[in-house]
Order: structure tokens, then C-alpha cells, then sequence
């Protein structure tokens, strides 16, 4: 895999973030893009591509700055690489393989999604090797600082933008829509507690003016979203320790029902199935 010129891609620190919902299967406020000038992070899945690209207009991409491969971040990237042929793809050393050959991760995906993969997520096509951008944390990319913050997944970034402070965090800082609780997204298969709470740390040790997630926007009471995640990773590693699935579902939906209404709850629900959650628990659980 080659690193292409790093002269080609404008410097995105005097550029304001600019949030895009992708209006996943039609419903706000469930996926989040960001573009940065010439730099999109996390494009979302192919199947929400239409409001990607009519977000983008005339303006051709340079990067796509990719916080973790999984499909609701990254399932567009082979699309758009195919659309933009001087685009490269930016992606940590253990996620690269899969964008240049995603067989393994659309197996992985089709045991939780089965008949519904292509309605969720659309087509999923190869990223050239050529065209990927193999990082190990510490690198500084148009304006960005790049941290390796597993914990979520193996291979989960995130991305400090220079000029605003602002932390691009994927699902390593959580999920947090509307007026709703601050949760934590656990799917299969590499869910590492320790790992994601040192992956906070490190976060917080930025100190961020905003925290910009995919699920869903820019918040800017860090230090409050950090420490409820903190204690919400605690609490859901004892339930999902002594209660069976279906309590932990009934569980987590109580939690946000309680601070959010009914269509900002089933927001959440698209966002962040709790069954997966669970059983990405259990089986960190059982790895430990």
C-alpha cells in the first residue's frame, strides 16, 4: 500500500467543520459526516451516498479520514474511491487490509445483519491498496493529529483538528443524539473495556473544545460526555455480566426513555441496537 503525496491534500486547519447528516433509511440524526475542505471523516455507508454527495456538491474530496471500517462509517469508502480517483483513504494499520479486500469484514457483518445488509448499508466495494493511507497513530495530516484510540474496535482513530479544537472520535466517545443519555456502542467482535477507557484518557488529555461523533453531532460539554461514558462502560459491564440478553435490551432502552422521547428513543435504536451491544459485551466478558 503506498502513501501518496501529502502535498496533494489542502490543509483543513482553517477550515470549520461541517456536520452532514446521511438521513440513514430516511431518519435524522442517526449517521453524522464531517467534512473538513478537501477531507471527509467517516462518509457513512454506501446506501446514504445520495446525501453525501449532494452535501459535497461541485467540491471534489481529497481524504477520507476513517475513524474505524465499520459499515456505518466506512461502508462508502470503495464508492467514493471509485468516484473520485484522486481521492485516498486514510485508515489504521489493522483496518487497511479489510478496505482492499472487504470479504472477512461483509462475512462478519452479514451474521448480524443477514437479509438486511444491503438494505442497511449498501454496496460494499474494494478501496485500491494504492489509494490507502496505512496509520499507526501519532501522524499529522492536514491539519489533523491522529491518536489510535482503541476500545470500540481494534482499529478505531480518532482525529484532533488543529485549528478548532475539535476531537473527531467515531464511536470511541459514544453515542449521543438530541437531548438523549450519553451510551456506549459494543457490536461484535473486538469490544475491549480497558482499552476503550484508556482511549478516553487519552482523549480527554486533548482537551477538546467539541467532541464530534458520528452518532450524532458536536457537543461541547466534554468533560460531562466523557464521565458519563466512564460510568456508563461500568454499569453495562455489570449487566451484561449477570443478565441474560433480553434484560439488558429492556435495560437500555429504559435508560433512554427516560431522558428522550419516542422518536429520539428509536433513534437511538437505529444507532445502537442494544442486542449487539450485549453481545459484544459478553463476548469481551468471556475473553477476559
Amino acid at each position: 500500500m503506498s502513501r501518496p503525496d501529502r502535498a496533494a491534500i489542502a490543509d483543513s486547519s482553517t477550515v470549520d467543520p461541517e456536520p452532514v447528516d446521511l438521513l440513514h433509511l430516511g431518519r435524522p440524526r442517526v449517521i453524522c459526516a464531517w467534512l473538513l475542505g478537501e477531507v471527509i471523516v467517516d462518509p457513512g455507508p454506501a446506501s446514504c451516498l445520495p446525501a453525501l454527495l449532494d452535501a459535497l456538491g461541485e467540491r471534489v474530496p481529497r481524504a477520507l479520514a476513517l475513524t474505524h471500517i465499520h459499515l456505518d462509517h466506512a461502508g462508502a469508502a470503495g464508492s467514493l474511491a471509485r468516484r473520485f480517483p484522486g481521492m485516498e483513504v486514510w485508515v489504521h494499520e489493522r483496518g487497511a487490509r479489510h478496505l482492499a479486500d472487504p470479504s472477512r469484514l461483509l462475512a462478519s457483518a452479514s451474521r448480524l445483519y443477514g437479509a438486511e445488509m444491503d438494505r442497511l448499508w449498501g454496496e460494499v466495494l474494494p478501496v485500491p491498496a494504492e489509494r490507502i493511507r496505512v496509520l499507526s497513530g501519532g501522524e499529522t495530516l492536514a491539519g489533523m493529529t491522529v491518536a489510535y484510540t482503541p476500545g470500540h474496535a481494534s482499529h478505531h482513530v480518532s482525529y484532533l483538528h488543529e485549528q478548532t479544537g475539535w476531537a473527531f472520535t467515531g464511536d470511541v466517545a459514544g453515542v449521543r443524539i438530541a437531548g438523549g443519555p450519553t451510551m456506549a456502542p459494543t457490536p461484535p467482535p473486538d469490544i475491549d473495556l480497558k482499552a476503550w477507557r484508556d482511549s478516553l484518557e487519552l482523549i480527554e488529555g486533548w482537551q477538546p473544545s467539541a467532541l464530534a461523533i458520528t452518532h450524532f453531532g458536536a457537543h461541547r460539554d466534554v468533560a460531562a460526555q466523557l464521565e458519563e461514558l466512564r460510568r456508563y462502560l461500568g454499569e453495562v459491564e455489570g449487566l451484561a455480566a449477570t443478565l441474560e440478553a433480553g434484560s439488558f435490551a429492556a435495560a437500555a432502552r429504559a435508560r433512554v426513555a427516560a431522558a428522550a422521547s419516542g422518536e429520539i428513543a428509536a433513534t437511538y435504536e437505529q444507532a445502537m441496537p442494544p442486542e449487539q451491544s450485549y453481545a459484544g459485551l459478553r463476548r469481551a466478558l468471556e475473553r477476559a
